[in-house]
């Protein structure tokens, strides 16, 4: 996998997870429990099908404990992998080892359990044209890899924060006092290079919108014979994005709809955990 994630879009979030573990005392159960000078070996091992994601975020909290350890991956982001499948081994000193397993494999789960869904939807809509796309609804702090894992999958990203794109949602609307005027102010308040998109409910809303050339339209929650008389009124003119009660058994019709982008908050908010274990083994 070719995407870039340097370890500044990762480290101060790592810290701060490890100073939640550790707090003001450091891991009592390890540090009783463990001689100083144990040796380890210990194995990431997947337990079921999925796609790899956040390997090398995961792993930097064996090094931000300790630097010395030894890692080898046996995986990359982006790779296909099954049951069974080892995706990096960690040696050295067992207590650091210890300290940072739980934030290492809650990071590496969660991202690849995104990574591993989105994948699952691309691979549905193949052959449509459609583009599976995430949204805001993602975990505080981790908006950024979540984001990342979307895309490793085969994904795309939607706007990432407030300050990026213009989407001018259904309170927007009421707060504005309608549509052609929350389109006209904000046409006139941002740059050129930024994308202007409005949500609409109803067929009526898209008329409307049509004439006056935004560069997107949010088709929320139409069901698929609405959906279709909406792309053919679009004809082109802008990027139709379906969302709003789309599941892995809808997916297929809404994408053969003809519409551009397809977006599921529920791909970050309430995605299945990968299954990851990390496993000791004699040294």
């Amino acid at each position: 996998m070719s995407l870039p994630l340097y370890p500044l879009m990762y480290d101060a979030l790592i810290r701060d997870a490890l100073t939640e573990d550790l707090g003001l005392a450091g891991d009592l159960t390890t540090d009783a429990c463990v001689p100083a000078e144990a040796q380890a070996k210990a194995l990431f091992r997947a337990r079921h099908d999925g796609v790899v994601a956040g390997l090398d975020a995961a792993l930097h909290a064996f090094t931000v404990l300790d630097p010395s350890l030894r890692i080898t991956r046996h995986a990359a982001d982006g790779q296909r992998i099954g049951p069974g499948t080892v995706l990096a081994v960690v040696e050295g000193a067992a207590r650091p080892i210890l300290s940072a397993e739980r934030v290492a494999l809650n990071l590496l789960g969660r991202l690849c359990g995104i990574a591993s869904e989105t994948r699952r939807l691309v691979d549905k809509v193949e052959g449509t044209g459609a583009q599976i796309v995430c949204t805001r609804k993602t975990t505080p702090g981790l908006r950024g890899l979540e984001k990342y894992a979307v895309r490793v999958g085969g994904g795309g990203n939607h706007r990432f924060a407030l300050h990026d794109a213009v989407l001018i949602k259904d309170n927007h609307l009421v707060a504005a006092g309608g549509l052609r005027a929350a389109v006209e102010r904000a046409r006139a308040r941002v740059g050129h290079m930024v994308k202007i998109e409005v949500e609409v409910d109803n067929l009526d809303q898209l008329a409307e919108l049509i004439d006056l050339k935004v560069d997107a339209v949010l088709l929320d929650n139409m069901d698929v014979p609405t959906l279709k008389r909406a792309v053919a009124m679009v004809d082109g003119r802008m990027i139709t994005e379906a969302s709003g009660g789309v599941t892995p058994d809808t997916i297929r019709a809404i994408a053969e709809t003809g519409v551009t982008l397809i977006s599921l908050g529920w791909l970050t908010h309430s995605v299945k955990n990968f299954d990851i274990g990390l496993d000791f083994e004699p040294v």
